[in-house]
């Protein structure tokens, strides 16, 4: 095996086994909620405990990518988080399990803010798919969690989860430490002037604006999506509520593997992200049954398009620069991803969990508010022609 499918094997693996971590959260917060005794407000921390190391390690690691021994950072990424996960598998406190995912959300977000700079470089001409596909790659991985949680469960407690999720990591240790890393000479630094310059360029503000509403949708509701069906379904029907939402993900993103380069990115994402607002209003209108399968299935159907679609579009802005721009809708995403479902925790306490996820269709009318607006000011539905900022 070369260097270039032996680091895209890596980078696959390790979003499939990062998208599972995720979504295991999710599934098993009841049962932290119980073990660990703690209300809904303190539940909600568990999304912003995975998500704050993440976010400071995607953001550093992506801004000065070309400055950073990358492969050095890719095998620790790999090496640290399943370590991370075990730490939280035998947590013996609610501070302690915090603390754990904190480590591990650090060791992926170190990983994760450079493995699409690689496969930038590595598929300079077919950048668009690449970005696709690997949001593919994850839609598997997630979706194949909840399901996999309950198998779990049917046999062992929750700590078991973290353990099988650690080993889904250990191919791509293997692989980053085997494997020379390609050349990334053509990987540029910036300035933090000249990267004042690139934040502000219409295509990165918009796409970094529609990357926090993104990340609200999806944090919000991979977080709360079973704990909200558990008032009314058993464990592994919650659970199979999850899984089709996210099983959406998998037609969602493969779609957008084939539309990407064909349809411009704005047209796109106002054509597919509409459905999400009805679908999301009918989801948690109370109904339950196959009217609530299908509105979830719905909606992971269009939100599945934000992440890939914008990322894609951001980077195609300015391909130079592909650490930097990852970094900053990265950080934009996971801001999206802590900070909602930390609110939504808050105020479930308070009003109950079914009236606050209606707000989720409120956020997705904003997502497309921006994308619209975006559309506008850079009069353009393509990735404005790229302009090179100074380099350092």
């Amino acid at each position: 095996m070369d260097r270039s499918r032996a680091w895209t094997l890596a980078v696959f693996v390790f979003i499939f086994g990062d998208a599972a971590a995720m979504q295991a959260r999710g599934p098993i917060l009841s049962r932290i909620g119980e073990v660990f005794d703690v209300s809904e407000a303190a539940l909600g921390l568990v999304a912003p405990a995975g998500t704050v190391g993440f976010l400071g390690a995607v953001v550093v690691t992506g801004l000065f990518a070309g400055r950073l021994p990358m492969r050095r950072l890719l095998a620790a990424g790999t090496l640290v988080t399943p370590l991370a996960l075990v730490f939280a598998a035998f947590a013996p406190s609610y501070p302690v399990f915090l603390l754990a995912l904190v480590v591990q959300g650090t060791a992926a977000g170190a990983f994760r803010g450079l493995d699409r700079v690689v496969l930038s470089h590595v598929y300079p001409d077919a950048r668009g798919r690449m970005f696709a596909a690997y949001t593919l790659v994850w839609a598997f991985g997630a979706v194949l969690t909840p399901q996999l949680v309950s198998v779990v469960f049917s046999v062992a407690d929750w700590r078991a989860v973290f353990l099988v999720l650690a080993v889904c990591f250990l191919p791509a240790l293997a692989l980053a430490g085997r494997y020379e890393l390609p050349s990334m000479a053509a990987e540029r630094s910036v300035s933090l002037d000249a990267l004042r310059t690139l934040c502000r360029r219409p295509a990165v503000v918009g796409a970094c604006l529609g990357m926090v509403f993104v990340g609200a949708l999806e944090g919000t509701l991979f977080t709360w999506l079973v704990y909200y069906a558990r008032s009314f379904y058993p464990t592994a029907l919650a659970n199979s509520l999850l899984s089709a939402y996210l099983l959406a993900y998998i037609p969602g993103r493969l779609g957008c593997t084939v539309a990407v380069d064909r349809v411009p990115s704005l047209s796109l994402l106002l054509v597919v992200f509409v459905p999400a607002v009805p679908a999301l209003a009918v989801a948690f209108s109370g109904v339950t049954g196959p009217v609530l399968f299908t509105a979830v299935f719905a909606a992971g159907l269009a939100i599945s398009s934000g992440f890939p679609v914008l990322s894609g579009y951001a980077v195609e802005a300015a391909p130079a620069y592909s650490g930097p721009v990852n970094a900053v809708t990265n950080g934009a995403t996971y801001v999206g991803l802590a900070t909602a479902p930390a609110v939504v925790g808050v105020f479930a306490a308070t009003y109950g969990i079914g009236r606050v996820l209606v707000s989720t269709a409120g956020v997705a009318l904003l997502f497309l508010i921006t994308i619209a607006g975006l559309w506008l000011w850079t009069g353009t539905a393509d990735a404005p022609t790229p302009r090179r900022p100074a380099e350092s």
